[in-house]
C-alpha cells in the first residue's frame, strides 16, 4: 500500500473546510454544490493534464499553474451553465481545496 492511500478524502469535510476558508466577503456566496461542482473540475483539470496517472512518479513534483487552473474551473462553469463565477472567488475555492488536502496529508 502506498503512501497515497493512507489518506481519506472525504467530500463533506472537503466543502466544510473550504466554506470555513472562504473569507468573510465571500461566505455564504457559495452553496455546498456550487463548491462540489468547483472541487469536480479542479480534478476534471488534474486529470485532464495527467497529474491523477498511475505512471506519475510519486517523487517527482507537480507543478500546477493556479491561472490555468482557475481559468479552467471559469471558462467550463460558464459553459456548463452553472454559473459566472469570478476568477478571484475560484482562486479561494482552491486554495482552500489544497489547504484541505494538505490537512489530510494527501501531498506527503
Amino acid at each position: 500500500m502506498s503512501d497515497r492511500d493512507d489518506f481519506i478524502y472525504d467530500e463533506e469535510e472537503s466543502v466544510k473546510f473550504i466554506q470555513n476558508y472562504l473569507p468573510q466577503e465571500l461566505k455564504g456566496r457559495f452553496s455546498n454544490d456550487d463548491i462540489n461542482y468547483i472541487v469536480d473540475l479542479i480534478y476534471d483539470f488534474y486529470e485532464s493534464r495527467g497529474y491523477l496517472n498511475d505512471d506519475v512518479d510519486d517523487e517527482e513534483d507537480i507543478e500546477i499553474d493556479e491561472d490555468e487552473l482557475i481559468e479552467y474551473v471559469v471558462k467550463n462553469a460558464k459553459k456548463d451553465g452553472v454559473g459566472k463565477f469570478e476568477p478571484e472567488a475560484i482562486g479561494f475555492i482552491v486554495q482552500g481545496e489544497l489547504e484541505y488536502c494538505d490537512s489530510i496529508n494527501m501531498f506527503d
